[in-house]
C-alpha cells in the first residue's frame, strides 16, 4: 500500500465522521473546563484538609528534644591547613 493510497483512504474515512456543530463544540468545551475546575477545587480542598489535619496532629505529639534530627555539617566549618615538609 502506497502513502498516496493511505491518504486517499484517510480522506474517505474522514468524510464519514459525524463532526459536532459549532454550538456543540462550545458547550462541550465549557463542560470540560467547568468539570476540570470543579475537580481541581475538590481535590485542593481535600488536600488542604488532610495537610492541615496532619500538621495539627503532629503538633499534639509530645516533643522530645533529644530526638531532634541532627544535620551533619550544618553549623561546622572545615579549616584546611597546609604545612611544608621538613627535612
Amino acid at each position: 500500500m502506497s502513502f498516496i493510497q493511505y491518504l486517499k483512504d484517510t480522506r474517505s474515512e474522514l468524510r464519514h465522521v459525524a463532526w459536532p456543530t459549532r454550538p456543540q463544540t462550545i458547550i462541550y468545551t465549557a463542560l470540560v473546563i467547568g468539570i476540570s475546575l470543579f475537580v481541581a477545587v475538590y481535590l485542593g480542598f481535600f488536600d488542604y484538609v488532610i495537610t492541615s489535619g496532619l500538621g495539627r496532629g503532629l503538633l499534639l505529639l509530645p516533643h522530645n528534644p533529644s530526638s531532634e534530627i541532627v544535620q551533619p555539617f550544618a553549623s561546622s566549618t572545615v579549616t584546611f591547613t597546609t604545612s611544608t615538609p621538613t627535612q
